[in-house]
């Protein structure tokens, strides 16, 4: 009984991790996809699309990694229903792309929002009704 149980879990953690690797396929396919429309729509446009296009490769790159999150969940679970060498190697593998791409990008979004802040406070105050403090 002991080794039938063992067979089914084995069998049920490998159609998870089939399904979930399927998920990441997903999101990746609907992000390209809706970058790719964004893409598109900015490149048609006249003007410079400057921190669009940004704002648009940031998002692509956030759906990224998610996909990269669903990945090492499906990579988890094939590993723990048949840990080899090989399948230790790639978790790691996808770990450390994963780690790297989530620090690269966060380190973008901030600087992205840093640059924001700056084009924010380097524009005159809104004139308007209303006492003016003194600086």
């Amino acid at each position: 009984m002991g080794e039938g149980m063992e067979e089914y879990s084995r069998a049920a953690a490998l159609h998870l991790a089939a399904g979930v690797q399927m998920a990441a396929a997903g999101i990746v396919t609907l992000a390209c996809l809706r970058a790719a429309v964004r893409s598109f729509g900015l490149l048609l446009r006249s003007g410079d699309p400057g921190t669009e296009t940004e704002a648009a490769r940031l998002h692509l790159g956030r759906w990224l990694v998610l996909a990269l999150e669903f990945q090492v969940a499906a990579d988890i679970l094939r590993t723990a229903a048949t840990p080899t060498w090989t399948d230790l190697g790639q978790l790691a593998v996808v770990i450390v792309l994963r780690t790297v791409l989530n620090y690269v990008l966060r380190r973008e979004i901030a600087e992205s929002a840093a640059r924001d802040r700056g084009a924010t406070d380097s524009r005159p105050p809104p004139a308007g009704p209303g006492p003016t403090v003194p600086g």
